[in-house]
């Protein structure tokens, strides 16, 4: 069935908006919505999988302990497993859609 990132999206969204569009044992895709939203003040991601992001609308800055990192449309970055992260700001004229691929990082 066809669907699109762009539908459905609740139009109050008190809290970031998560939702599943696929997963597997290995690997779990997200549609992320934000809207004005930002993480907590101390509070760091410190995921156990890499996380591959692609911001398809909007606009967000992510916070890392050693760079800081503006992302646009169509803008993508790859988050290795445990590397502390937190999501600094996300557009507040418009909703900020991200598309997130969490996998475990197999050596080859």
């Amino acid at each position: 069935m066809k669907k699109s990132l762009f539908n459905n999206i609740p139009d109050a969204l008190p809290n970031e908006w998560v939702e599943v569009l696929a997963e597997s044992a290995d690997v779990r895709i997200e549609r992320i919505v934000s809207d004005g939203h930002a993480s907590p003040d101390g509070f760091w991601y410190d995921q156990g999988q890499d996380e591959w992001v692609l911001l398809v609308s909007g606009s967000a800055v992510l916070t890392f302990e050693d760079e800081t990192v503006e992302l646009n449309p169509g803008d993508h970055i790859m988050i290795p497993a445990r590397r502390r992260h937190r999501v600094e700001s996300t557009s507040s004229t418009e909703k900020t859609i991200w598309l997130a691929v969490f996998h475990e990082n197999d050596p080859i």
